[in-house]
């Protein structure tokens, strides 16, 4: 275990909620609302440039970490670490944890900073690492980890599919060293599948397919969904992982309080917890008000499970997330 502790947690999504009904309009798209509902659970979501709001991925990073650090009730200054977990950033270079260092602290600081891109599995592995460091180094007191999303950008004109699921938002953790707490990170596991690559992604951009007028008049450029990802996947992989991450933590799935899962299909969710037989109270769904948040999403739903009381301090929790690639994070603590 290690003497690592949640000192506080914030959230931000930008603008009003957008319904599936107005978003038909806005997007001027169609889609099977009441399959969006009731099967994956999304019935609004928030994007920035939907409701005309000129914000991206920093600026919802930025007021999640100020809000974080609110509510663990430090200052800006005792902040020693940045890192920002998202596969949506705000620039190829710099890294967008530079960018909100200075936005938060506004000045040179004895502070770290880098970024964490794994997919949809970011935020769970920037965790680890985050808790990692600050174990080896006493020096970091304080440090900030944001998952943060903003695939909205990326979506294409008329892409029903894209602009129904993904969604703008960003959830930050405040971490602190210390020593007696009875918080503590317990362990993480990790998985990767690189061989899925090519499954869903954002293709353009980089070194291997800059964004020339070839692209753009091909119209390959933003989010890509070039082969059917399996219905079954994460139902396989999650108790899995969950088994792996406890058994290494010499740890029962009845020891765990509260589950934190991808919140990208709520029928998913409950066939895992079926699957572990543990009840849907010891869950938290979060995709009904924010759609799905990718790097954002369990840091947001933990934050909503602290707010709402189904978190309390002494309480042993695991993360779950999963992104393309293939990439799988988990972390066990007790919060």
């Amino acid at each position: 275990m290690l003497p690592i502790k949640i000192l506080g947690t914030g959230i931000y999504a930008p603008g009003n909620p957008i319904n599936n009904e107005e978003l038909k309009e806005l997007a001027n798209i169609d889609f099977d609302s009441e399959k969006t509902e009731k099967g994956l659970g999304i019935a609004q979501r928030h994007i920035a440039h939907l409701r005309g709001i000129e914000e991206t991925t920093a600026d919802f990073a930025t007021k999640a970490a100020l809000n974080a650090i609110k509510d663990a009730g430090i200052g800006i200054d005792d902040v020693n670490l940045f890192i920002v977990a998202t596969d949506t950033p705000e620039y190829i270079s710099p890294a967008t944890s530079l960018i909100v260092q200075g936005r938060v602290q506004g000045k040179e600081s004895w502070a770290s900073s880098f970024d964490i891109s794994a997919s949809c599995a970011s935020f769970t592995i920037a965790l680890d690492n985050a808790v990692r460091v600050m174990a080896t180094d006493e020096s970091i007191k304080h440090a900030v980890v944001i998952g943060v999303y903003n695939m909205p950008a990326y979506v294409r004109k008329g892409d029903a599919f894209g602009y129904s699921i993904f969604a703008d938002g960003a959830g930050a953790f405040v971490l602190t060293r210390e020593e007696n707490s009875n918080s503590k990170y317990i362990n993480g596991q990790l998985l990767t599948d690189g061989t899925q690559w090519d499954y869903v992604g954002v293709y353009t951009g980089g070194t291997k397919n800059p964004v020339t007028e070839k692209v753009l008049k091909e119209k390959t450029q933003g989010l890509l969904n070039n082969k059917p990802i399996p219905s079954d996947r994460n139902v396989r992989l999650w108790p899995m992982v969950i088994e792996k991450l406890l058994s290494k933590s010499k740890a029962e799935i009845k020891d765990v309080d509260h589950y934190i899962f991808t919140q990208i299909n709520r029928s998913v969710i409950k066939k895992v917890m079926a699957a572990i037989d543990q009840p849907l109270e010891k869950t938290s769904f979060v995709m009904d008000r924010y759609g799905y948040t990718g790097s954002g999403c369990v840091p947001m739903a933990f934050h909503h499970a602290i707010k709402e009381g189904k978190v309390k301090r002494g309480n042993k929790i695991v993360f779950v997330a999963s992104g393309a690639g293939l990439a799988v994070g988990s972390n066990f603590f007790i919060y």
